[in-house]
């Protein structure tokens, strides 16, 4: 068992060392969209072609609010953008770092991780990446930013998975982006972290966008959010934390009218 990590650590500096930065990065960057974003999304818009019966069972809102196959094309093309705004963006980023002797935009060589440092960077990127997207979500939604920026997001009041990449190419690197990365450059964290937080939040953001209420509650808090604007604005993989923390769950929203 104690060759087992030596083993992975050898072929993992192998690949890393046979490639050039570029290749990696963008490889891992393009393999995560592919893996976690875009075969959940398809699965899951597919559920209400594939599995009707099963789709309507646990739909969140009725037929009639749900998104007509326009909509959904329309909704993979701007997403589409986006992406291909990130990978540019993430280009310019990685070439600025190279040219000025860092290696990566996040550590690639070296040892493994150990499971301390792997658990301190997860840990430390998660709640930074929980505040960061919370505070910039809402204040998207202070009216000037909202009107300008992130009302196209709020087209879908009924999401589906792809909806979680459908907006202004601004928000979508502001939201989206910003929240994941920031917090993995500034600590140097190694590739591993990147992988599992950029893997779980973009298979978080499918599954709270995608409108079926079978996610451990994931997506009747965001489809909440989509359908009543004022609550739930914290990521799509936190749980509701932050949400709970400002009282803009809707139960909390509820109690204050109430109060």
């Amino acid at each position: 068992m104690a060759s087992e990590p030596t083993a992975m650590a050898d072929l993992f500096e192998s690949i890393i060392s046979s490639q050039d930065v570029y290749t990696v990065e963008l490889g891992v960057h393009f393999a995560l969209q592919i893996l976690f974003w875009w075969l959940p999304g398809i699965t899951l818009v597919s559920l209400n072609y594939l599995a009707p019966s099963f789709s309507t069972r646990y739909k969140i809102q009725p037929a009639e609010k749900q998104p007509t196959l326009l909509d959904i094309g329309r909704c993979v093309a701007v997403s589409i953008c986006n992406q291909a705004i990130e990978l540019l963006l993430h280009f310019c980023l990685l070439n600025y770092y190279t040219s000025r002797g860092r290696e990566a935009t996040v550590r690639m060589k070296g040892d493994l991780p150990s499971l301390a440092e792997f658990t301190r960077d997860f840990v430390l990127s998660f709640i930074a990446r929980e505040a960061i997207h919370y505070y910039l979500h809402r204040l998207l939604h202070w009216r000037p930013l909202y009107k300008r920026l992130h009302k196209i997001h709020h087209n879908f009041t009924a999401p589906i998975a792809f909806a979680s990449q459908y907006a202004h190419p601004v928000e979508h690197i502001l939201l989206n982006v910003l929240p994941i990365i920031l917090p993995l450059v500034v600590l140097r964290s190694h590739v591993l972290v990147l992988v599992v937080m950029v893997g779980w939040d973009l298979l978080a953001t499918s599954v709270a966008h995608s409108g079926y209420d079978f996610f451990l509650g994931l997506a009747k808090m965001h489809d909440r959010h989509h359908e009543r604007f004022h609550v739930y604005f914290g990521s799509s993989g936190g749980f509701g934390i932050m949400d709970w923390a400002h009282r803009t769950n809707e139960e909390s929203v509820v109690q204050k009218k109430v109060d």
